[in-house]
């Protein structure tokens, strides 16, 4: 299983970079997994609808660079659809089953993602009403998809 992981800037902080760094190595007994980072665009205060959605297009475009061809996409959206850890392990392992090889995953800079990469999306996918950090969402992102094949392999972790 190829797992592509999207994201928009760029992880500042040292122990943000170190999780991802440990949540990669352990996956990498699971998958071949691939993490790409695309430049954020300067978003300042009090920006108009407009700038906002140009903003989001520029860093939308830089992100459809990046996409493996025939992938299942997924966008994580505030709006998107909450699992549990076993439902999410369950919704990847039949993506495997199906013969689907390659699974990209897309976190949105500091605005959210372009309307062009949400309707690209094969399932939007939500891990809480708030809004955290998309640093930091790398990383909840990173633990769940490895705790997802430690379920899917019935190895110990889960709880």
């Amino acid at each position: 299983m190829n797992i592509t992981v999207i994201c928009v800037g760029k992880i500042k902080e040292k122990f943000y970079r170190e999780a991802v760094c440990e949540y990669s190595k352990r996956l990498s007994k699971f998958c071949k997994l691939n993490i790409f980072e695309v430049d954020d665009e300067e978003a300042g205060q009090n920006l108009s609808p407009v700038q906002e959605s140009n903003i989001k297009d520029k860093e939308g475009e830089r992100i459809l660079k990046k996409i493996p061809s025939n992938s299942y996409v997924f966008t994580l959206e505030i709006e998107g659809k909450k699992y549990d850890s076993v439902s999410f392990s369950k919704n990847l392992n039949d993506l495997c089953i199906k013969g689907q090889s390659s699974i990209c995953f897309i976190i949105g800079g500091s605005l959210g993602l372009s309307d062009k990469i949400k309707d690209l999306s094969n399932a939007k996918l939500s891990f809480s009403d708030m809004t955290f950090p998309h640093q930091l969402m790398r990383v909840i992102l990173l633990e769940q998809i490895y705790r997802a094949f430690k379920i899917i392999n019935n190895e110990p972790y889960h709880k």
